[in-house]
């Protein structure tokens, strides 16, 4: 199979040179790099399964996908040799909860144990502990993102469901997963003929559409460029109504954009974002709210780094360039500093490169 692997790899570097295209190698494996739209992620949950793990882990790789895989504690425990395939093969792993209740149902004691058994049961299996938690049923409430919050974990949820669990066809499927965007996800399932059969389709619709299928960032939840991969730089685009709020007026607004205003000196929008390097490209899409100039200031980690400024209602997109910044967690804020009674500004999305 090894062998297999490399020839298959070297003959798609002929093909792929021909047509002036990439690839991203990790050991053995290849992954399509044509990343141009940028990144989605690909999700199967409550594995792994000794009927289908390995076929749908062969899939994958044969159509150069990578996935987070969301195990269930006791499943995991049980197979635990699928876990390390699933790591092996280049995949991710979340937490699942240990035996896939509705968490919403139970008190924070039993929430808590769900998460910390599956959580330390993921971890004695692969040496790392899962950053990432989906709730079974995508059920969630204040309680259980207090506990995850406790725990280190991000919830991931989804924007595109493939309804695989819902006796949707293969076809059906590649519908769904058609849908998917840059940083989107979508939920699909580890048991499933119908979703096992989908991937060289899903594969090939993402690829004429210039997206690669990427991991679930632990700080904002949606897909970005794969840890170690090729290809060109990952985009990460946030919306500003995702972002915490702060400051007496800052509220989300609908018009000319689903985003946040900020109307007073010190209103502001903010989250955590996670850096491997230190220089990156950030753009700012926003107007102000009148003719008069808007002012936004970006702070990194507290520190400010750059102003943004929008002269005008019409919404526009302006970038600071090459700005150097701390790795790992990173505050992210964009804060309105002028006082002089022209500063109400409208904000839609953050990107950066």
């Amino acid at each position: 199979m090894k062998s297999k692997v490399i020839q298959w790899a070297a003959i798609g570097s002929l093909v792929v040179s021909l047509f002036m295209g990439s690839l991203a190698v990790s050991g053995d494996k290849v992954f399509a790099a044509e990343c141009t739209n940028g990144y989605v992620g690909l999700t199967y949950d409550d594995g792994p399964n000794p009927n289908t793990t390995t076929n749908l882990l062969n899939a994958l790789q044969q159509n150069g996908l990578r996935a987070t895989f969301f195990n269930v504690g006791q499943n995991a425990q049980n197979h635990a040799s699928l876990v390390l395939a699933q790591k092996n093969a280049g995949m991710w792993i979340g937490n699942h909860s240990w035996s896939h209740p509705n968490l919403t149902q139970l008190g924070t004691a039993q929430v808590t144990s769900e998460i910390v058994k599956a959580q330390q049961t993921l971890q004695s299996i692969t040496g790392t502990a899962p950053k990432l938690f989906r709730p079974p049923y995508g059920a969630t409430n204040a309680a259980l993102k207090s506990t995850l919050a406790q725990q280190g974990l991000t919830e991931v949820l989804w924007n595109v469901d493939s309804q695989d669990w819902n006796g949707a066809t293969t076809a059906q499927i590649v519908t769904a997963a058609g849908k998917l965007q840059n940083g989107d996800v979508i939920l699909m399932h580890d048991q499933y003929q119908t979703t096992l059969q989908a991937v060289p389709q899903i594969a090939q619709n993402l690829k004429s559409r210039g997206l690669c299928s990427g991991m679930i960032s632990p700080a904002t939840g949606r897909a970005v460029a794969p840890d170690g991969g090729g290809g060109s730089p990952a985009t990460t685009k946030v919306e500003a109504e995702n972002m915490t709020k702060a400051g007496q007026y800052t509220a989300n607004i609908s018009s000319p954009f689903s985003g946040v205003a900020l109307y007073a000196n010190n209103d502001s929008v903010k989250y955590t974002q996670n850096f491997t390097i230190g220089t990156h490209n950030f753009s700012l899409r926003a107007a102000s709210n009148n003719a008069s100039m808007a002012r936004v200031d970006l702070k990194i980690g507290g520190v400010t780094k750059g102003t943004f400024y929008y002269g005008g209602s019409s919404p526009a997109v302006y970038t600071i360039s090459n700005v150097s910044h701390g790795t790992g967690n990173q505050i992210i804020e964009l804060v309105v500093t002028a006082d002089d009674g022209t500063w109400d500004a409208y904000l839609d999305y953050l990107e950066i490169n």
